[in-house]
């Protein structure tokens, strides 16, 4: 059961990886994230925040899933 949970932790970890970032790119692309003067918006703040939340959370998937892989 514990691996289980381990290989779910994993493919979350891996999800979030990979679609987080490329997310980004496009919010940064969006032309809501900038104003007249080039500046970044709370467009962009905002959406920035719940990305990096969202790694933080794939982080700490990928270490609980290595800690419960590795203690049992």
């Amino acid at each position: 059961m514990l691996t289980l949970l381990a290989v779910l932790l994993l493919v979350n970890a891996a999800f979030n990886a990979i679609v987080w970032p490329r997310f980004l790119k496009r919010i940064a692309d969006d032309p809501r994230a900038r104003d007249a003067e080039g500046r970044r918006t709370r467009f962009y703040a905002v959406h920035a925040v719940l990305i990096t939340a969202a790694l933080v959370i794939a982080a700490v998937s990928a270490v609980a899933a290595i800690v419960v892989l590795v203690v049992g």
